[in-house]
């Protein structure tokens, strides 16, 4: 395998950095999961944790060695799930911690993040406005700046997520990965094809938010002006390049799913495995709804890589009315 800019033994080493309660997730089978969908489905379960998603495997390792070195002070842009990871990383190590989020982010998310004590900035713009104004921040305060999937630390936390898989002795042959920025598609896509290449590396990305997919189909660095999708943990416009090149040579394919099936996904996930995701974590899912026939009889993990939703809006989502248990 070519080279990507991740390391196999510093991603082991990384687990020894990151608190044990983000380690070792669950993964099993959801047989209910199987009529509807025609394979067998495993889940690798990266919600149960004080910050509900995988972004403080990335975010342990970034603050533990900021912890140890001179600066204190820690700037990133977040579409809400980073931020509230790299609060609460920073918080137990003594960092300050600024995050800066668009206004019209999940307030569910905002909310957190004040309350794990980070300083909270809100531009009027997307995600991609707020990585502009958090490398600004940076500059003029001469305060690091952690930039998701840019980072090697953060793809490297999430990436122990791939020897969870592997050393699980895995009978699947395929792994569906939410793609947005890239740090868990190509941390995952690493290990998976360095230790257990035979495994199918499968990204996924919503229709309204297709610039990392149209990247690498196209081999080259694709912007769209803007996203329209409700999964916003994803919706980015502006791929970067190194990231681009790992996932190259990590990925086996990359598809577009539309709106209405991350929405069945998630009613899915709570009818048949009783959990509440975020549309992101559905992208498994709605992948083999819209490609039946690629997926039939074979065995697949899908990462449920976050679980931070607005109450309202899921209700509309999934059609299930507030107050109404199911």
């Amino acid at each position: 395998m070519q080279e990507t800019r991740l390391d196999t033994a510093r991603i082991r080493a990384a687990r020894r950095l990151i608190d044990p309660m983000f380690l070792d997730t669950p993964l099993y089978p959801c047989d209910a999961l199987e009529p509807g969908l025609g394979c067998a489905v495993s889940i690798k379960l990266e919600t149960a944790n004080p910050v509900r998603s995988f972004k403080a495997r990335g975010t342990e390792v970034i603050a533990s060695l900021l912890a140890g070195g001179g600066s204190r002070a820690v700037v990133c842009a977040s579409a809400g799930n980073l931020g509230q990871a790299l609060a609460w990383s920073g918080r137990g190590r003594g960092l300050d911690v600024t995050v800066v989020a668009s206004r019209f982010a999940p307030a569910a998310k905002l909310g957190r993040i004040r309350a794990l004590g980070a300083t909270l900035e809100l531009v009027d713009g997307d995600f991609d406005m707020a990585r502009e104004r958090a490398a600004d921040l940076a500059r003029y305060e001469g305060i690091r700046l952690v930039e998701d999937s840019l980072d090697i630390e953060t793809c490297e936390g999430a990436a122990t997520i791939g020897l969870e898989l592997v050393d699980s002795k895995p009978s699947f042959d395929a792994v569906l990965i939410a793609l947005g920025g890239g740090a868990l598609a190509t941390g995952v896509g690493h290990v998976v094809k360095a230790l257990a290449p035979e495994v199918e590396v499968i990204c996924v990305q919503p229709l309204g938010a297709p610039a990392m997919t149209r990247s690498f189909r196209e081999r080259r660095v694709v912007t769209t002006d803007s996203t329209d999708t409700i999964a916003d943990g994803v919706a980015g416009r502006r791929p970067i390049p190194a990231v681009l090149d790992d996932l190259l040579l990590v990925a086996d394919d990359a598809v577009l799913v539309q709106e209405a099936s991350i929405m069945a996904g998630m009613r899915m996930l709570l009818d048949h495995a009783g959990l509440v995701v975020e549309p992101s974590a559905a992208l498994g899912i709605a992948a083999i709804l819209e490609d039946r026939d690629r997926f039939a009889g074979r065995h697949v993990v899908t990462i449920v890589c976050g679980g931070n939703v607005d109450l309202a809006a899921y209700h509309r989502w999934v059609g299930v009315a507030p107050g109404h248990g199911s």
